[in-house]
């Protein structure tokens, strides 16, 4: 085969497959197919020409890099006419239960149940459970301290599902601003309760707990 018709074979094998490849699975599926060594530089430059003949207005759809591969895409100017087609047929989305378990996992990864259930303040088990059948995380391994419990991380699917080609990519926990409108700073939490307590004083009532009852 020669460099010329390069380009094809990889847009058919990219096109066919549901998840991004990366260049290492392109060049080992060429090699095994003709019997032959592919450079790693005509792979790439065979995959910068589909790039390019992607980038025409007629087509809906580019040629991306994603979760440290290679994947059809529908163009931006398109996505909300997928995402109402999306919203149509798709009946279950993820709970906020599970996103909080899927940001943990992502952010804190290899982590047990035990550490995200006391992040979170309350069990994780049903979350984990969802995030395992969409094949947003798995199971990593287990975990060297008392008991060896599960370990979960995330997954190419996940990095595929938020559109990034990293981890790397994740945001920092410093993009996480306060808002430009907040004055000062916070009080602690130990204050606040203080606070609250002097209050009630004032007023002659008495602290009531989260269950409604005086302490």
């Amino acid at each position: 085969m020669t460099v010329e018709y390069l380009a094809q074979h990889i847009e058919s094998l990219i096109f066919t497959t549901e998840h991004p490849v990366t260049e290492e699975e392109i060049r080992s599926c060429l090699e095994e197919t003709f019997e032959t060594t592919f450079a790693e530089e005509d792979i790439l430059n065979a995959i910068e020409q589909l790039k390019a003949r992607y980038q025409a207005q007629e087509f809906a759809f580019e040629l991306v890099e994603i979760a440290e591969g290679f994947q059809f895409l529908t163009k931006g100017a398109y996505h909300q006419t997928v995402g109402t087609y999306l919203r149509q047929t798709t009946k279950k989305r993820l709970s906020r239960a599970a996103i909080e378990t899927l940001s943990i996992i992502a952010y804190k990864q290899p982590v047990a149940k035990s550490e995200m259930e006391k992040i979170r303040g309350v069990s994780c088990d049903y979350s984990i459970q969802k995030l395992l059948e969409k094949e947003l995380v798995t199971i990593l391994g287990r975990s060297d301290g008392p008991g060896r419990p599960l370990v979960y991380g995330t997954t190419e699917k996940f990095m595929d599902y938020f559109g990034i080609k990293s981890l790397k990519d994740l945001p920092k926990p410093k993009d996480f601003k306060a808002p430009d409108s907040e004055i000062g700073e916070a009080a602690p939490i130990e204050e606040e309760v203080q606070r609250e307590d002097d209050k009630a004083s004032d007023e002659g009532g008495s602290p009531v707990s989260d269950s409604g009852e005086e302490e």
